[in-house]
């Protein structure tokens, strides 16, 4: 059954670049925290933005995504860029079949606002992260939108966009810390739609 994310998976990007000096910024900010030669996993990844951020630095990226239409569009930006070191596969950011400590680096960007229960995919994704690892979670921050942008958000849900949580960056770091996983940072890059950044170190 076609979803709301497959049916705009080819207009997805351009819809994106009404906040693009957060998203290009988010990305290149998320790429600078991935190890270098590490093996890295991105959830919900959509077009492959952080994917395809996170490989300059990366030994391997798995981009993931339940939307194989948004799969579809990452692939043709990865063959177009020339990005070897990456692959693709369907995975549902809740119910991950990778095995315990797959990976050193695991992104999870723009997916945890959409969720009904985030403290779920980000337990699953602390799982697949290795000893010594990064999870690495950048999060619109809806609660700190401007009235126009939040007019544009409204107009989003009229064609079926929907979003279960406006995070402050005090809501966001209190969503993380009640996990009660290690200690947490969130950066926040400002702008039309800002983003938080929440970074966990999973220890060795």
């Amino acid at each position: 059954m076609s979803t709301f994310w497959d049916r705009v998976a080819w207009l997805y990007d351009l819809v994106e670049r009404s906040n693009r000096a957060v998203n290009t910024a988010a990305a290149a900010r998320t790429a600078q925290l991935v190890p270098a030669g590490a093996r890295v996993l991105d959830c919900a990844a959509g077009t492959g933005e952080f994917s395809l951020a996170a490989a300059k630095r990366a030994g391997t990226v798995l981009c993931t995504d339940q939307s194989q239409a948004m799969l579809k569009q990452a692939r043709k930006k990865a063959a177009r860029r020339k990005v070897t070191n990456i692959r693709f596969a369907q995975r549902d950011v809740t119910a991950l079949s990778d095995p315990d400590g797959s990976f050193e680096a695991v992104i999870a960007a723009n997916v945890l606002h959409l969720l009904s229960q985030p403290e779920k995919a980000v337990r699953e994704l602390w799982r697949v992260t290795a000893p010594g690892g990064r999870l690495i979670l950048p999060t619109y921050l809806q609660g700190r939108v401007g009235t126009a942008y939040g007019t544009m958000i409204k107009i989003y849900q009229g064609a079926g966009f929907h979003y279960e949580h406006a995070f402050t960056p005090e809501t966001y770091r209190m969503l993380l810390e009640s996990l009660n996983l290690v200690p947490v940072t969130v950066e926040v890059i400002p702008g039309r739609v800002p983003e938080g950044i929440g970074v966990l170190e999973k220890p060795i």
